[in-house]
């Protein structure tokens, strides 16, 4: 049995590392970790609001004490409600990654599993992500459905 966690503020170099995994697995992806370092504080406060709109799941990794072995984080947010979602209340999820040593053992299931019950927890009614090709059918399998809807991103 996986045991899954609600990430601490000691973990946040640890998430922050995983994130990282993350980010240099997409294309064109900027591999640098400047950043880190000012974003470690940011972090850490909120690892340690466990009432806030932000939470970060992980697994333990099983051979490395202090390191982590799967990482997922989300938010939840409002927006005004619609039919078919009259509340409003809406997950993302993102940064999701396994360590490389410790994929195919089901880390990344679980710890999106234990997400969903947190966003269920707070009345989210839909869950939105991005997926790569290589994640979609873990997501799939989730019961996540793809939407024509396109992404439009600026950037302040």
């Amino acid at each position: 049995m996986t045991l899954v966690r609600r990430a601490l503020p000691e973990d946040a170099e640890e998430v922050l590392r995983l994130r990282q995994v993350m980010i240099d697995s997409m294309a064109g992806a900027d591999p640098s970790t400047d950043w880190h370092e000012e974003s470690l504080p940011g972090l850490r406060a909120r690892l340690g609001e466990p009432d806030g709109g932000f939470a970060a799941f992980v697994v333990d990794h099983p051979e490395r004490p202090g390191a982590l072995a799967a990482l997922v984080a989300g938010t939840v947010d409002y927006r005004i409600g619609k039919a078919g979602d009259p509340s409003g209340t809406v997950g993302f999820v993102f940064s999701v990654a396994t360590d490389p040593g410790t994929r195919r053992r089901g880390y990344a299931r679980a710890c999106m599993d234990t997400l969903l019950d947190w966003f269920r927890e707070r009345g989210a009614g839909r869950v939105h992500l991005t997926a790569s090709a290589e994640a979609a059918p873990l997501y799939a399998d989730l019961g996540f459905l793809p939407r024509p809807d396109p992404l439009m991103e600026l950037k302040l």
